[in-house]
């Protein structure tokens, strides 16, 4: 997979906020060097976030997110800036871009306020500079990293758009790594702009997916299905993304179907050191596993990669109180046709019923439909979460966390349901 092809939950994702008519759009078509965005004069021409892939070097493969204007009005509006604000949950680096002819109002100041209690780092743009009585010159940016500059300083000669910028921001939670002056429209700038945002560290992990439990020349087995559910001529993304951090780290890989995992552990001159098994295929992969070799899921190594297998562990707890007036929220990162076996509509629904003794209420959602408003339900069960970034998976595991509603995910749920989930998490213990 070349960087062109890394997919987006790899990407550090970059979105541009501000209010409509700031300029969001002209700017990220030039700090794209694209006609990525429709511009427009009229006010909300952005309508939906649009997204897009580039390289940001040293940064790497990135997305660039356009949003509309969080000042949006109307019903169609409000559910406009709904979308703004989903957005920020998988929001690795912040631009709030705004007017340089009025600076920051409150309402930026409050996006500023935000983006910093999300832990997310972010750059101030004052964009329309062409316009002002002083156009911004070929200068650095502000350099905000280490706290507000010292404006006693008679020797400190910044102009006067950042200085104003700067005590605006004198009171948010975490400062900007930057403000800067540009023109979209005159393209002034751009360039510093580009090299102030690939100067900033996105505030993630380095945890691997299972590299760091294997050494080189280790075998690991991986049993993957391919049955209706499964993509034509091609491998999904947690299969391809296991095999590579396998290869990554010098080990091997063999790759096998259910029907076959018998005849591979027997073909082998030693036992394995890991088996990893599509979560659906775990009773039966179980039985010909011998209890010595260690055995997880791709599930359960995404929780633990995206940051929330110790929530997800604790959520079987809620899944074991349930009754049958208690809702359940089953929530997955990716849309795709659902079918008659579905694994979050058929599979899981049964496994519960036959688990429990009877129904429970089930709601579910895909893609970026996760609801904000959670207190109706008694557990969220989420998929392993390959298609979003760790930022958003957070999001969702905080949000609710926050609102008292303990989450689990596929991986772990299915090995439960089997009665295996210790044996399955014994390899990260």
């Amino acid at each position: 997979m070349g960087l062109n092809d890394t997919v987006s939950a790899d990407r550090t994702h970059i979105a541009f906020f501000g209010k409509r008519n700031a300029g969001k759009s002209s700017l990220v078509n030039a700090v794209t060097d694209q006609q990525m965005a429709i511009v427009s004069d009229v006010m909300g021409t952005t309508t939906d976030p649009v997204y897009k892939s580039m390289e940001l070097l040293p940064l790497g493969p990135v997305m660039i997110i356009d949003t509309p204007g969080y000042d949006d009005e109307g019903e169609l509006g409000k559910q406009r800036v709904l979308r703004t604000l989903q957005v920020m949950n998988k929001t690795d680096i912040g631009i709030l871009v705004t007017d340089d002819s009025t600076g920051l109002t409150e309402d930026d100041v409050k996006i500023c306020d935000t983006l910093g209690k999300k832990n997310v780092p972010y750059v101030v743009v004052l964009n329309k500079s062409d316009l002002t009585p002083h156009p911004a010159a070929l200068q650095p940016p502000s350099p905000l990293g280490e706290g507000l500059r010292d404006r006693s300083n008679p020797a400190d000669d910044v102009d006067m758009s950042i200085r104003n910028a700067e005590t605006a921001l004198s009171s948010v939670s975490a400062k900007p790594a930057g403000i800067i002056r540009v023109s979209a429209l005159k393209k002034t700038n751009i360039w510093e702009l580009k090299e102030l945002i690939a100067s900033v560290k996105p505030n993630v992990s380095n945890r691997r997916l299972v590299a760091d439990l294997i050494s080189p020349s280790d075998m690991l087995v991986l049993v993957m299905p391919q049955d209706e559910s499964a993509p034509k001529g091609r491998l999904i993304l947690p299969q391809v993304q296991m095999i590579r951090d396998i290869i990554d780290e010098h080990a091997m890989a063999l790759c096998v179907q259910p029907e076959e995992v018998k005849a591979a552990l027997e073909s082998l001159k030693q036992p394995p050191k890991l088996v990893i098994t599509d979560s659906q295929a775990f009773k039966k992969v179980a039985a010909d596993v011998p209890d010595e070799v260690m055995l997880t899921s791709f599930s359960i190594l995404l929780a633990r990669y995206k940051g929330y297998l110790d929530s997800a562990l604790k959520g079987i707890n809620a899944i074991k109180t349930l009754t049958p007036e208690d809702r359940v929220l089953i929530a997955e990162g990716c849309t795709h046709h659902r079918q008659c076996n579905d694994i979050g509509t058929v599979k899981i629904p049964n496994g519960l019923r036959n688990r429990l003794g009877f129904d429970v209420k089930f709601d579910t959602v895909s893609g970026n439909e996760f609801p904000l408003e959670l207190d109706k339900y008694k557990a969220v069960i989420h998929c392993g979460g390959c298609m979003l970034n760790e930022r958003e998976i957070s999001s969702r595991i905080k949000s609710a966390e926050d609102q008292g509603v303990p989450v689990t995910n596929y991986g772990i749920l299915l090995a439960w349901l089997q009665g295996i989930l210790d044996r399955s998490i014994r390899c990260l213990i």
